[in-house]
């Protein structure tokens, strides 16, 4: 972890001061401190004297004669009457050589391949978002190499798509196969709240070892809520890096509901009343802001691509971080359940995912393609039941029949293994494979 560069001196920041306070009373949640009531602000950072070394906290709540203050450790060991200062904003460095790299959320290696270089600049790893007439637009398509995504929702560079999906439906392995898309200069993962040993398969099988582009960010279950909040903000400032270098930079978020269940622990650490299943009012801010810290970047930078998972409580894709989510992003992919039970994966139900960008990547006759593909597609699964039941009879609907020949084959083309060979060619694939059917249907 990094501090601002240094102020002026007799400031509050000036290491030669430190102004200090005492811990007053502990809990398990968090710990308030006396004395430092005027000199903190929300979001600076709290330093005690631990019996094991100094323990870092964050300041959540202020009041008159207290501060309250959530620590990161998970095991947090200072009692009453530890001295307390103030410590400033949590900031870090990036450098060009964070490449390759795997952090946590302080911007500490933890990969066990020696100290990290500091960059040129400090940055505060919580900023507000560039300005929307500051921006640049969204011009140039980006390809993922997943089929079902290139086809039917494809991204454009600077947009940010969620990825919405119930818990053992493919997930975390979809996110890991576009984590390895070309055409992107760098690619930032945060690892949010995952098992601790998923990280070391993300990195050697998932990647398969190619992580010259690759900087991970990594706060894992066990972490306390404090670490695994700020994670996804330090990845989003080490992808404003890259950008501001003139990079186009992939966001990978997996997951920003446990982000948002870390976010609850703490605003109701702060007092915060429960609004929404659970979730206090901060929370719903908080979300936006990290979100639409990803896009293009200033006119002359470069992009940052956001893909942001969404892990549904309850298979409830109305619950509301869900829907909180899919109306600030440029787009959603759903994954469904009853799709990977079919064993079909990725598991994208082409019916319920859409991306607001997509006319951008696609010319008059592929979008015409995909408009006929997705009403072929809704007749065949608005008949199912009805197929299944034995009600359908050849012949009577020359839409329908066309569906029942030609859906399967789609199905097929754009079902995909992670370690599946892509040409990159996903619409003359699957227009090679439907011409193959219907012309056996017709012989």
């Amino acid at each position: 972890m990094q501090r601002h560069q240094r102020p002026e001196r007799g400031s509050l920041n000036d290491p030669l001061i430190r102004v200090s306070g005492h811990i007053v009373d502990v809990s398990a949640q968090a710990f308030r401190v006396a004395g430092l009531s005027p000199f903190v602000r929300l979001g600076d950072c709290v330093a005690t004297a631990g019996p094991d070394g100094d323990e870092l906290g964050e300041v959540v709540r202020v009041e008159e004669r207290t501060a309250t203050v959530k620590p990161f450790s998970a095991n947090f060991r200072s009692g009453v009457r530890s001295p307390a200062w103030r410590t400033g904003p949590v900031t870090i460095a990036p450098a060009k050589s964070w490449k390759g790299r795997t952090v946590d959320a302080f911007g500490r290696p933890c990969d066990n391949l020696g100290p990290l270089k500091r960059g040129p600049r400090e940055c505060a790893a919580d900023t507000m978002p560039d300005t929307a007439m500051g921006r640049g637009r969204v011009e140039k398509p980006a390809r993922t190499d997943v089929k079902a995504i290139d086809i039917f929702t494809p991204l454009v560079k600077g947009q940010r798509m969620g990825v919405f999906a119930g818990s053992g439906v493919g997930k975390s392995t979809l996110m890991g196969m576009l984590a390895r898309a070309k055409g992107f200069d760098t690619i930032v993962v945060a690892l949010v709240g995952e098992r601790g040993r998923e990280v070391r398969e993300f990195l050697e099988v998932t990647m398969a070892g190619d992580l010259s582009r690759l900087v991970t960010v990594v706060a894992t279950g066990d972490e306390s809520p404090m670490m695994r909040r700020l994670a996804p903000k330090t990845a989003m400032s080490v992808a404003e890096f890259f950008r501001d270098e003139g990079d186009d930079v992939l966001l990978i978020v997996d997951s920003v509901t446990r982000l948002a269940h870390a976010a609850r622990d703490v605003a109701l650490a702060a007092g915060e009343p429960p609004v929404a299943r659970g979730y206090p009012p901060s929370v719903f801010s908080e979300l936006p802001r990290l979100l639409e810290r990803a896009g293009p970047g200033p006119i002359g930078k470069g992009t940052i691509t956001g893909l942001f998972a969404v892990l549904v409580d309850g298979d409830d894709h109305n619950e509301p971080i869900a829907d909180a989510i899919r109306g600030t992003l440029d787009g959603h992919i759903v994954l469904s359940r009853s799709i990977a039970e079919e064993g079909r994966f990725p598991a994208v139900d082409v019916l319920k995912s859409i991306s607001r960008l997509s006319d951008l990547c696609w010319d008059a006759q592929e979008r015409e393609l995909v408009m006929r593909l997705r009403s072929m597609i809704s007749r065949y699964e608005d008949t199912r039941d009805l197929r299944l039941l034995g009600g359908y009879a050849r012949g009577g609907d020359a839409a329908l029949d066309q569906a029942v020949d030609l859906v399967p084959i789609i199905y097929s083309a754009i079902t995909q293994k992670p370690a599946d060979n892509f040409s990159g060619k996903a619409f003359d694939e699957l227009s090679r494979l439907l011409k193959q059917g219907i012309a056996s249907a017709q012989g």
